[in-house]
């Protein structure tokens, strides 16, 4: 079983730890991925509604927007949570101080070049924005080969196609491979689906278990049943292949409805009523409900005139906005030495205001298209709005040293 959420050696219990910021992974990134997803989105808004022009370098707005959301917001995500589990996994050191620190910069960097257009070269750009991926995922994997935990591996695989994926969507920008932009853009969006259902499927579980009141008189027991857990991975394969590379609607729009079925039946094996009074529980299921609805309306789609993007950002914004902002207040929380049960009251009003942006940009244009340029413009204030809740709340965590004294 994972364990995220903040135990250290004893051997951490004392020196000098450098900069707050830089003392693990989850610090700098998840702060990033916070302060980014307020600023990218606000960008986009001022972008799609008011049609201000802000020369994004080599890409289309609708580009810069899809590619930052996916390589840019996920990314550094993705990168604090690794960097971070990792450590547990393996006792291992990771990434720290000056390394971390590099690393991080990277990241930044590549965000910056992209959203100013100074006339730089699109392979430098490349270069740049994809070694971010690579260095990662070497970082992650050296940890796991010393001490041998290949258990790991499927999750690191999944982190070097990603890197892949997104150099073949410079490719495709590049004009070297015809379909390239599309190939490596929802490629890696189909392998952070599938890196997000593999690590729910590991802790969710585990979060519903240890966050419920063990003095409500109820036993609670996660079921898990194996042929669910392998044809979904082998029908998500068979969705990503069918969606992406061919034109076979039938069959994405087949696969896409069983998997709805599927993790359907996985989420009622795993419910019980009492996560409604956990808010770092039910927000996990609220985004679990997110992907389920964004596989039902990938299948609706595949027969019937419902618009494609519903499913993709009931995917996006329902299923992995809500999971990474869950998963990014569950983790600072334990890893800053505070009580993951006892979490700020402002995350519900996050979560919410999260949970009520998927709901008006995958959902109510179920109802009237008319109204779909509102739905798009309220949906981009509710997510900022709950980005900027989180910033406000753990940017002081994040920032600051542990509360208990110990390293990390």
């Amino acid at each position: 079983m994972l364990q995220i959420d903040g135990t250290v050696s004893d051997k951490s219990r004392s020196g000098d730890y450098g900069m707050p910021l830089f003392r693990l992974g989850f610090r700098p990134f998840f702060l990033a991925a916070g302060v980014f997803a307020v600023i990218a989105m606000a960008i986009w808004m001022a972008s799609y509604l008011f049609a201000v022009d802000f020369h994004f370098a080599l890409l289309s707005p609708v580009q810069w927007h899809a590619h930052e959301m996916v390589f840019g917001y996920l990314m550094a995500v993705i990168a604090g949570f690794l960097l971070t589990a990792i450590k547990n996994w393996t006792g291992q050191e990771v990434l720290r101080g000056k390394g971390l620190a590099a690393l991080f910069a990277l990241w930044l960097l590549a965000r910056i070049m992209l959203l100013i257009d100074v006339g730089l070269p699109l392979w430098l750009i490349a270069a740049v924005d994809v070694s971010f991926m690579f260095i990662l995922a070497l970082v992650c994997l050296r940890p796991v080969i010393k001490v041998r935990q290949y258990k790991q591996a499927g999750i690191l695989a999944k982190l070097i196609l990603i890197a892949g994926f997104h150099l073949l969507y410079y490719l495709g920008i590049a004009g070297v491979l015809e379909h390239g932009e599309r190939w490596g853009l929802y490629s890696a969006i189909y392998t952070v689906l599938a890196l997000i259902l593999v690590m729910m499927r590991r802790v969710m579980p585990m979060f519903i278990n240890n966050g419920i009141d063990a003095q409500a008189g109820e036993d609670y027991q996660a079921k898990n049943r194996r042929w669910v857990d392998i044809s979904s991975i082998v029908l998500l394969i068979v969705m990503w292949i069918a969606d992406v590379f061919t034109d076979y609607i039938a069959v994405t729009a087949s696969a896409a409805g069983l998997l709805a079925v599927l993790h359907l039946v996985r989420l009622a094996g795993w419910y019980t009523r009492l996560i409604w009074s956990k808010p770092l529980v039910w927000v996990l299921v609220m985004a679990y409900i997110g992907l389920i609805a964004g596989f039902a309306l990938k299948s609706f789609s595949g027969i019937s005139n419902i618009f494609p993007h519903l499913a993709l950002h009931a995917i996006t914004v329902g299923g992995m906005g809500l999971v990474t902002i869950g998963m990014m207040s569950r983790v600072a929380l334990g890893h800053t030495g505070r009580d993951v049960f006892n979490p700020p009251r402002a995350l519900f009003w996050c979560f919410l205001l999260l949970g009520a942006g998927f709901v008006v940009r995958a959902l109510l244009p179920l109802f009237t298209m008319a109204y779909y340029p509102f739905w798009i413009a309220a949906s981009q204030a509710l997510w900022i709005l709950a980005f900027a809740v989180f910033v406000i709340v753990y940017a002081p965590m994040l920032l600051s040293a542990r509360v208990d004294g110990r390293d990390g």
